[in-house]
């Protein structure tokens, strides 16, 4: 049996699939995402149910986001587990989580991302998603390192102001490609994204956040003064506290959002 093969389902190329077959690593990521019928429990890109199994067993419906219509298919006939779920066939890119929204409950979100969508997925979710209360996912390890990143890490970055504005952001394990079939070329590791029910430093317009954050990470090596000339000037990173001489990454999270909102501000005064 060649390595890409399992239970008879060829891994695809194109939708960037590896299986996940360690049960230490399975039972850790389970016990992580925690499932219960007190939230809607949602799984993008189940797969050959790997993750989908073990946590159907212990809830009595869930939610999956699957592209691959024979996955899906093969979901769909799984003698027990598979009457629990609800099989939502597309691309999550597009997909309306929303409408998986049930009275009283927040949603447990969680999946191993095919690394070529795992962020502007994890976007997608951050703002069009109402009422989540956590996100697990499996992405490359270097993606979690930025996701997790502090101000003045060489991994802090345009994803890490961002996803930390939404979400506080956890590591949680590690995941050696011997984990997957067939082993990817590169580690990987599970993430806790939980998003605030209150942003702790709210932008009063997001678009003018998203663009001043892209345009301070340009050029990493420049200071804020130079990638933000034209956005701030000397006097207006004066009266925030901000020193225009420092490079992009030493900037927290409160400051962009304090700098966002200033450009917001005059333009709307």
């Amino acid at each position: 049996m060649s390595n890409n093969v399992h239970l008879g389902h060829r891994a695809r190329k194109r939708f960037g699939q590896n299986f996940l077959h360690d049960h230490n690593v399975i039972d850790g990521i389970v016990a992580a995402i925690a499932p219960d019928n007190d939230h809607v429990m949602v799984e993008i890109g189940p797969g050959l149910g790997a993750l989908t199994e073990p946590v159907a067993d212990q809830i009595e419906q869930l939610n999956v986001v699957e592209l691959d219509r024979d996955l899906a298919e093969r979901l769909r006939h799984q003698p027990g587990w598979g009457r629990k779920l609800t099989i939502h066939e597309g691309d999550a890119l597009k997909f309306d989580f929303n409408q998986l929204a049930e009275p009283g409950k927040q949603m447990k979100v969680f999946g191993n991302l095919p690394y070529n969508i795992s962020t502007p997925l994890m976007f997608h979710l951050f703002e069009t998603v109402d009422n989540i209360h956590s996100m697990h996912f499996m992405l490359q390890k270097e993606v979690v390192n930025r996701l997790c990143a502090g101000p003045g890490h060489k991994n802090y970055g345009r994803l890490t102001v961002m996803a930390q504005y939404y979400c506080r952001v956890m590591p949680v394990l590690e995941v050696g490609p011997g984990c997957f079939t067939p082993p990817p070329k590169v580690d990987s590791a599970v993430v806790r994204l939980m998003p605030y029910a209150e942003k702790p430093h709210p932008a009063d317009e997001l678009k003018v956040l998203e663009r001043v954050v892209a345009t301070a990470f340009t050029m990493r090596r420049k200071t804020l003064r130079n990638n933000l000339k034209g956005d701030l000037n000397d006097e207006e990173f004066a009266s925030l506290g901000i020193d225009p001489a420092l490079r992009p990454e030493r900037i927290s999270v409160a400051q962009y959002v304090a700098m966002a909102n200033l450009i917001s501000r005059r333009k709307a005064g």
